[in-house]
């Protein structure tokens, strides 16, 4: 925590808290950690997803522990419709976005979660079964952009990361403080619980946790190179026009792939405001048809459309490109553009 704080990261933070053991831990370790060193006491945040039943109860539990241990805490519930698919991914940003909400309304910056090495481990495997590219396989960072639009002001901290969920678990029994163990963790329905069933076998052929998260932490170091090379290229080939960006595709496509594809994806995010990165897959056809010419009338992509300006307003002359947020107006429009695929 000390190193966190000194790198920047925000306190008194929030610590939103499941339940389950790595949550726990997380909330009576930062609250040793502020009464050791005489600063405020960290805030509880749990959500309720109402996805089944019991999670009420276990929201009341957590609270029941916080409060025991001298914090503050506030039970948040998912209302509304639930998706039928992607549910995990649903709600997690259910669950970024209500945090976020409370954090920014109580003058809080940053939510502390509790992430250890067995996530990134289980992220890297998830996202190279998902074809993410680098940015995706490299290690989470220690602290990070909030992961949800519309909170800027917000950042996530992971004090954990260099430790193991069995470290975890065995600091709570030597303490003999409790811990809910979610059913849903058990549910092949998910994909993080059948890659989780698969990472025993993965050890016995030689394929570690330790060795997983060795490979994402040297891809943090790659990401890093590439991120300066990126804003290099960016300040060169990029140019405000309003509320839409102004793109030199000829020096996009001159660039490094990787930096090519990096430097598309920031362009997007920016003007959607949209806090994660495209599908690489999408990324990857909409970047081949502005380096090969074959964009056309233009195309549309993570809230964006991205076509080539009128002649008289190219910047860049006739290889000025310009991304545009999508809006509902547009969507109403006959437009030649066609979505990437």
């Amino acid at each position: 925590m000390d190193e966190l704080i000194a790198a920047g990261a925000s306190w008194p933070g929030v610590v939103a808290v499941s339940g389950g053991g790595d949550s726990i831990a997380l909330m009576h370790l930062l609250a040793g950690w502020a009464k050791k060193t005489r600063r405020p006491l960290p805030q509880v945040l749990t959500v309720d997803h109402g996805l089944r039943d019991g999670s009420n109860a276990d929201a009341r539990k957590v609270l029941r522990w916080a409060r025991a241990a001298g914090l503050k805490a506030k039970a948040l519930r998912w209302t509304g419709p639930r998706p039928q698919s992607d549910i995990e991914a649903r709600a997690r940003e259910a669950r970024y976005r209500l945090m976020g909400g409370w954090a920014r309304d109580n003058g809080v910056a940053a939510v502390y979660v509790a992430h250890t090495s067995d996530d990134q481990a289980e992220t890297f495997l998830l996202r190279l079964m998902r074809g993410s590219g680098l940015d995706g396989l490299a290690a989470m960072r220690p602290q990070t952009p909030y992961p949800v639009a519309g909170f800027r002001e917000l950042q996530i901290v992971r004090p954990l990361l260099g430790l193991e969920r069995d470290t975890m678990r065995a600091h709570l029994a030597a303490k003999k403080i409790a811990w809910l163990d979610d059913p849903m963790n058990g549910e092949d329905r998910f994909a993080r619980v059948r890659l989780r069933k698969l990472i025993p076998a993965l050890e016995e052929a030689g394929l570690s946790r330790q060795r997983i998260v060795a490979a994402a932490a040297h891809l943090s170091r790659a990401r890093e190179a590439l991120e300066t090379v990126t804003a290099a290229v960016l300040a060169r080939v990029v140019r405000p026009h309003g509320a839409d960006l102004h793109v030199d595709v000829f020096g996009l496509a001159a660039a490094p792939r990787e930096v090519g594809l990096r430097a598309l994806a920031q362009l997007l995010m920016a003007v959607s405001g949209q806090a994660y990165r495209p599908r690489f897959e999408r990324l990857e056809r909409l970047y081949d048809r502005l380096a090969d010419g074959s964009l056309g009338g233009g195309a549309t992509l993570h809230g964006c459309r991205v076509f080539f300006a009128p002649g008289r307003e190219g910047v860049f002359g006739p290889g000025t490109l310009t991304i545009a947020r999508e809006t509902a107006r547009s969507h109403g429009k006959k437009s030649a553009s066609a979505p990437v695929p």
